[in-house]
């Protein structure tokens, strides 16, 4: 689109043909005031706060539904525009209540600000102010009526950007109010987008109110610790007589891959980190019961028999359970303990998409998947299976709003009726279990169909697809092994087509691009191959390891004599029987009791994500920073138990994290294997401008190992420590090998369910859609 020139206060500014006014004008730093108006929302003009002077028109104009025009002169600030928003401001509080020093929004809000902007201190009347009881019209969502300046971004952005319409307006002129869908509730998603977006303080948090102020809080831009999509959430933290509290979560920063967008999830189930039943202190089973014991007395525990099992049984009688929520770190170190120290390839972790066919797929295809913001972006989109509106709501966002803002064309196939289908351009209802089938004739194999009338629609749509360009490809475990390659293999006809494969948890790809694999090396690399790992690493078994099902069968055979998980509950989330591992000495490190825990030997308190640093990628390979925001006194890092666990089995943990000055070259002068090396990590760093770490609990030495030796991680280190995400590549990793799709086991979680953390989390427990999963059809319009 061709730019317009125009005049802004003196100032020469050069825009899109078709910008708003006010968006012209914020572009080069030039605010102008605004209630209603919202960016990628309908145009409401209703609060007349934007009010500029526009060359040659008679009366003020409002920049919010102004579009700029060749030669446009424009001034925002004289005193005719700062009195009429004084006015403005004057009829607005006229009928407020005034109660800032006991509001949520106090400090934050904006109707404040622009009192405090153009001065308004008085008012040249006096009116009833009309009070009303405050509602409560969901466990996390209450509404102040009289606070309410009826700008209209809460019913818009239910409406336009979350397809729920659970807003409305009843009434009309002075008489105007908001209401919900249910007459006195809320029945939605509870995302709580509404109050984000409240300018004031009429829509407040059921998880926030009343409880600090924002001045109070420290306030910590992270990485969600719930799905796989990876929303960047503040976390309001104080300080408690348990260390660091969160006590609100909001989208406060809107720099994240979500934009404006948090789910419930994001927003309100951080509470699970407060929960009464957080473990605070070591627990080591005593004539049958578990009681508390001191961090020194675990350790040595567990760095006794961890030692004595390897030394007499071999390293294959070790088991590792790794975790899909710890960090990109915790699950390198983790698999790098297991191999190095350990002497074992046995370590798995809960799958939930087939990684390793996808990166076998793509393997020499540079800029193959998808990242999260090219999703937003992509003028074309093909979903097969999966329901992204309750398993990846963030994913459903930018696939609804580029559909709605870019005109983006969506093609579904799926054996549900999924919300996104009023979004699609084309939408095929498929058989359950028949999605490879349906890949394969995408693929050019007509007779993969045999129903007819599937067949004539899956021929529209494979038409139509082959005529797009740059198209996304999306699906989730529905596919697996050979059908993902099948699919690449018809994506690969499409001129820049990309692929997005759906993981479940947090961390899903980060735990799979970092080998948590019996037979896989971080970046796909065969553990049977010679690879630079081996040469970094030194000696480690190079057989491929026990699977998670394999390991169920070799302790109930007895050969499994020690188990040690981390972060995981394979007992309570794969349904195995706790008894399976009553001959194996059992260590878990988790933030509750949960069902493996019981049955272990030790249990090691372990901190949350929230609660630590490191970085996460999510299920489209955004890398992204994990920082610490609260605390809970009594608990650890996965990584500092991993690193002490280590020490106390006796192995120099310089080997197992690059941390001090490494060792210099000898610049030839001896002979043999060293002659002439130097210290590659330490050279590494050199080169990227980076300072060793002194200590071996730092995450960051770890992240500092991987960019170094993981294909397709070595992004800008500077954007990722500025909160920015960073896009992974999986065309220079390993080859990958074939994987048991039935080891895949999809979690199954909805907007209102998040594994084990869900069951802990009040804001999750207590909304009513929890307990009436049934979704009901809603007007669009």
């Amino acid at each position: 689109m061709a730019d317009v020139n125009i005049t802004v206060d003196g100032k020469k500014v050069m825009a899109p043909a078709g910008t708003l006014l006010i968006e012209a004008c914020k572009s080069v730093g030039i605010e102008v005031p605004s209630f209603c108006y919202y960016p990628n929302l309908s145009l409401q003009g209703a609060c007349r706060m934007c009010l500029v002077k526009v060359e040659k028109m008679p009366k003020l104009q409002t920049a919010c539904t102004t579009v700029i025009g060749e030669g446009m002169v424009v001034t925002t600030d004289s005193p005719e525009i700062h009195q009429a928003r004084k006015s403005m401001v004057e009829l607005l509080l006229g009928n407020h209540p005034l109660d800032c020093p006991v509001c949520d929004a106090g400090g934050e809000c904006e109707l404040q600000d622009m009192t405090f902007s153009y001065g308004a201190a008085e008012s040249k009347y006096i009116d009833i102010k009309n009070h009303r009881e405050e509602q409560q019209w969901s466990p996390v969502v209450y509404f102040d009526r009289p606070r309410c300046i009826l700008c209209y971004r809460c019913v818009r952005v239910c409406g336009e950007g979350m397809d729920v319409w659970a807003l409305g307006v009843q009434n009309r002129g002075v008489s105007s109010i908001i209401s919900p869908n249910k007459e006195d509730h809320l029945e939605c998603e509870e995302c709580g987008m509404c109050i984000d977006i409240c300018p004031v303080g009429a829509l407040t948090s059921g998880a926030y109110r009343y409880k600090t102020r924002p001045w109070e809080m420290k306030h910590v831009g992270t990485t969600c610790t719930h799905c796989a999509d990876g929303c960047k959430t503040t976390l309001g933290v104080r300080r408690s007589d348990t260390g660091m509290e969160i006590v609100r979560g909001d989208n406060r920063d809107k720099s994240g891959i979500n934009g404006d967008f948090l789910c419930i999830k994001g927003r309100y189930a951080f509470d699970f980190a407060n929960h009464e039943d957080r473990l605070t202190q070591p627990l080591i089973r005593k004539e049958g019961r578990l009681t508390p014991a001191s961090w020194e007395e675990a350790f040595e525990l567990i760095g006794k028999r961890f030692r004595e099992v390897r030394d007499t049984d071999g390293g294959q009688a070790i088991g590792v359970i790794g975790s899909t929520r710890t960090t990109n770190e915790e699950d390198y170190l983790l698999q790098k303990f297991s191999r190095v120290v350990l002497h074992t390839n046995n370590i798995d972790h809960h799958r939930t998409a087939d990684f390793p066919a996808l990166a076998s797929a793509l393997a020499g295809k540079p800029e193959a998947t998808a990242s999260m913001r090219d999703v937003f972006n992509a003028p074309a989109i093909l979903l097969i299976g999966n329901d992204p509106t309750v398993q990846h709501p963030l994913l459903a966002w930018q696939i609804r709003n580029n559909v709605r803002l870019h005109r983006a064309r969506l093609y579904v196939i799926n054996s549900q009726e999924i919300k996104l289908r009023r979004q699609a351009t084309s939408f095929v209802q498929i058989p359950e279990g028949s999605e490879g089938q349906v890949a394969a004739f995408l693929n050019g194999n007509d007779s993969a169909l045999t129903d007819n009338t599937l067949r004539t629609s899956m021929s529209e749509m494979r038409d139509k697809l082959r005529g797009e360009s740059n198209l996304v490809i999306i699906f989730d475990s529905v596919l697996r092994g050979a059908d993902i390659q099948t699919l690449i293999s018809f994506g690969s006809g499409i001129q820049g087509a990309q692929f997005v494969c759906l993981g479940d948890y947090a961390n899903s790809r980060g735990a799979a691009d970092l080998g948590l694999y019996p037979d896989l090396l971080p970046g796909y690399h065969r553990i049977a191959d010679s690879t630079h790992f081996h040469r970094e690493w030194g000696n480690f078994p190079t057989t491929a390891g026990l699977n998670l099902a394999q390991m169920v069968e070799s302790a109930k055979a007895g050969s499994l004599k020690a188990l040690y998980v981390v972060g995981a509950n394979p007992v309570g989330r794969l349904a195995i029987d706790p008894f399976t591992f009553n001959q194996s000495f059992v260590v878990v490190q988790d933030m509750f009791l949960t069902e493996t825990a019981t049955m272990a030997d030790v249990v090691l308190p372990a901190a949350n994500a929230y609660e630590k640093t490191g970085t996460f990628t999510n299920t489209c390979g955004d890398i992204q920073l994990v920082k610490k925001a609260g605390e809970v006194s009594g608990t650890k890092s996965d990584f500092e138990m991993m690193v002490r666990i280590a020490d106390a089995m006796g192995f120099d943990v310089h080997k197992l994290v690059p941390f001090g000055r490494g060792a210099t070259a000898d610049m030839g002068q001896s002979r043999g294997v060293q002659s002439g090396e130097a210290d590659r990590h330490a050279v590494w760093l050199e080169a990227h401008g980076l300072e060793p770490k002194m200590s071996p609990f730092d995450p960051i030495a770890i992240l500092d190992e991987i960019q170094r030796l993981v294909p397709g991680y070595d992004v800008s280190r500077a954007n990722i420590l500025a909160g920015n995400d960073q896009h992974t590549s999986l065309s220079a990793g390993g080859p990958g090998i074939s994987q048991d799709p039935a080891l895949i086991v999809p979690a199954q979680d909805n907007l209102f369910s998040s594994g084990t953390l869900g069951r802990y989390s009040r804001a999750l427990n207590s909304v009513i859609e929890n307990q009436h999963p049934e979704t009901t059809e809603v007007a669009a319009d």
